[in-house]
């Protein structure tokens, strides 16, 4: 069976009842940026990736591809209960909870079980000694941290986290960053795919630049939000209020009309239809 074949038969035995589970547990009104939705487009980016890879250099593709969708649907759900550094772990526990509801036998998948306690330990030196189900998970989810989507990704995770909002700009370049250039590492011999994201990498690091640019003259806490710092204030007021995206894109003017964070909703909106 084909790469396509064997992706088509994985969506077929276990996407609706990774939806299912993952819905049953987890909440997308405590971290929206990293509910079902994040999941589907990991899960999208891993596939995009898993053709990349020749045929001769994996032992088993329809393993790949089961561990894979299992891996992608469950990686953050640990979110629902930490959303902090050690969520990975809690993913794992909620993954062997999953796989004995449906009497799937855990010491099958040892492998997913460890690329998903460890898909966010962004140690890129280790890289060498990573194998094939752990390098495009995290490869997939660290494309999903770039674009007009990752924008609002990277916000709600920092300042849930608690994160100062002088310091995040900085941050979230330097983490950003680190994972195009392993993207670049892994995969860069595709030029056509490193192109399309380094699009959107740039999005997100142009975004951040400026959001710094405008950190010296800006004041959080304002009563009326402008500009690149604006709009993280507006996520900031969102995620106090328990608002929903759904929530601005129907009425953004009730927001701001400014057209800077009228312009990045927009945008962001348009990037979530994509998928």
């Amino acid at each position: 069976m084909n790469i396509t074949g064997t992706i088509e038969s994985a969506e077929k035995q276990y996407k609706q009842i990774l939806e299912d589970f993952f819905n049953s547990v987890y909440s997308e009104k405590s971290l929206s940026s990293h509910g079902i939705d994040h999941h589907r487009r990991v899960w999208n980016y891993s596939k995009e990736l898993l053709e990349l890879i020749p045929l001769e250099n994996i032992a088993n593709t329809s393993q790949l591809a089961s561990e894979l969708i299992i891996a992608s649907y469950l990686h953050d759900i640990g979110m629902s209960v930490d959303p902090g550094v050690k969520h990975g772990g809690y993913s794992r526990d909620l993954c062997i909870q999953f796989l004995i509801k449906n009497n799937i036998h855990r010491n099958d998948w040892k492998d997913v079980l460890e690329a998903i306690k460890n898909h966010d330990n962004k140690d890129y030196a280790r890289n060498a000694s990573m194998n094939e189900l752990l390098t495009i998970l995290s490869v997939a989810d660290d494309l999903d941290a770039f674009g007009y989507t990752g924008i609002f990704r990277y916000s709600e995770i920092y300042l849930t986290r608690g994160i100062d909002p002088k310091k995040t700009g900085y941050l979230i370049r330097e983490n950003a960053e680190k994972r195009f250039d392993n993207f670049v590492k892994a995969f860069g011999s595709e030029s056509e795919i490193v192109q399309k994201h380094k699009k959107r990498y740039n999005i997100l690091d142009d975004f951040f630049s400026r959001y710094n640019e405008q950190l010296p003259s800006y004041h959080f806490g304002e009563s009326n939000p402008w500009g690149f710092c604006g709009v993280i204030e507006i996520i900031h007021f969102m995620m106090k209020n328990k608002l929903q995206l759904e929530d601005l894109f129907m009425e953004p003017h009730k927001f701001s009309s400014d057209h800077v964070i009228l312009w990045y909703f927009t945008e962001l909106e348009t990037d979530l239809s994509c998928f």
